[in-house]
Parts: C-alpha cells; sequence; structure tokens
C-alpha cells in the first residue's frame, strides 16, 4: 500500500468558508479533497489527512498558540505515520495574515524549510526519505470576514505559484498549482466550496497516477 500524508491548513482539513458570523464546519469525508482523491486511486492507496486550521510553514501564531507552527510538529508528524511514500505540501496561506509581514519569498522560504526537514528525514521506506510534492494554494481574495487579517494578501497569493514550482524543481519534488483547478468561494476569500475540493481531488488524484 502507498501511503501518502497530506500536510496542509484548513484548506486539507475540509474547512468550510466562513460565515458572516465566523461560524464554519467541516466538510464530510464525501466532500474533502484527500478524501476524494483516496476513493478515486482506489484501494491500493492509503491517504493520511493533516490538516490544521490555520497552519503556518514555520510561524508560531502569537494568537492561537505555537501548534500551528508546522515545521514544530513536524517531527512528530513524520514519525507517526512513518514509512511515508509520498509527503504532500499544501501551505503558505496563513502565513499571508497580515500580522507576520511575510513575502511571497519569505513564504516560498518557509516551504523550503518543511521540505529540507523532510528530506533530510528516515520517514520514508526502509529508512529512506519519502518522495516530496509542492501544491501551491489556491489564490486568495480579500472579501468577507477574513478580509481584514489578509489586507494585501490576495497580490501576494498570486506570485507564489512560480516560487513554488521553483522551490519543488530544487528538491526533485513534484508540482501542482492549485489555482489552476479550483477557486475559493467568494463568501471568505479564502476556502474552498464543495465543488473546489471535488475538482482538487481529482487533479491531485491524476497527478500520483502520473507520479
Amino acid at each position: 500500500m502507498t501511503v501518502v500524508v497530506c500536510f496542509g491548513d484548513s484548506n486539507t482539513y475540509g474547512a468550510s468558508p466562513l460565515a458572516a458570523d465566523g461560524t464554519w464546519f467541516r466538510y464530510g469525508p464525501d466532500v474533502r479533497w484527500p478524501c476524494r482523491m483516496a476513493a478515486l486511486l482506489g484501494p491500493e492507496w492509503e491517504i493520511i489527512e493533516e490538516g490544521l486550521p490555520g497552519r503556518t510553514t514555520c510561524h508560531d501564531n502569537p494568537f492561537d498558540g505555537p501548534h500551528k507552527n508546522g515545521l514544530r510538529m513536524l517531527p512528530g508528524i513524520l514519525e507517526s505515520h512513518a514509512p511515508i511514500h509520498l509527503f504532500v505540501v499544501m501551505l503558505g496561506t496563513n502565513d499571508l495574515k497580515g500580522y507576520f509581514g511575510l513575502t511571497p519569498f519569505d513564504i516560498a522560504k518557509g516551504v523550503r524549510t518543511i521540505l529540507t526537514h523532510v528530506a533530510q528525514s528516515k520517514a520514508g521506506p526502509d529508512g529512506a526519505a519519502p518522495r516530496l510534492m509542492v501544491v501551491s494554494p489556491v489564490p486568495i481574495e480579500e472579501c468577507g470576514p477574513t478580509a481584514e487579517g489578509l489586507a494585501g494578501g490576495a497580490e501576494k497569493s498570486r506570485a507564489l505559484a512560480a516560487r513554488l514550482a521553483a522551490v519543488a524543481a530544487e528538491f526533485g519534488a513534484a508540482f501542482l498549482d492549485a489555482g489552476q483547478v479550483a477557486q475559493v468561494s467568494p463568501q471568505d476569500g479564502v476556502h474552498l466550496s464543495p465543488d473546489a475540493h471535488l475538482a482538487l481531488g481529482e487533479a491531485m488524484a491524476n497527478a500520483l497516477r502520473g507520479m
């Protein structure tokens, strides 16, 4: 069985778009893109959902806690799911929050840091490193209840795909630009609709088959 870990944030977790009052829910497994991908790939693949709302690449969240730091939590995740054949990283959206003050270059550097640690791990089969895949997040829109906290983030998000593709190439990693197959919901400008999850799940399944 091929083990794939999907390491991401709320859009990997399956969070719905925020309502005007800030409430949201988690989509069921019939919608979430990792589950959709798993259904399309079949029983020879074990797809592990490792999505956490608010997760950044390598930055502590000053309001929600240090556990939102992807790099901080990474060693335990690698150990708990080993042996891992493929480690998929889809992060960067939360790094766009205004209080971090990061540039697209900085965000890509955060993804590079994650990839470096996975590549240096022994979490793959026979103590080797897992193979790597980078998914550039869907570009955001500044609208709805998330707009103020992500002011200036929409433009930055559109610069991520090219930078993350270059980072992926450094590691010989597979790459997929999620913005080519899905769009964020206009309800909050960050999270994906059910249709977007299904489209991303299909694109990911096709990409993994190609590998």
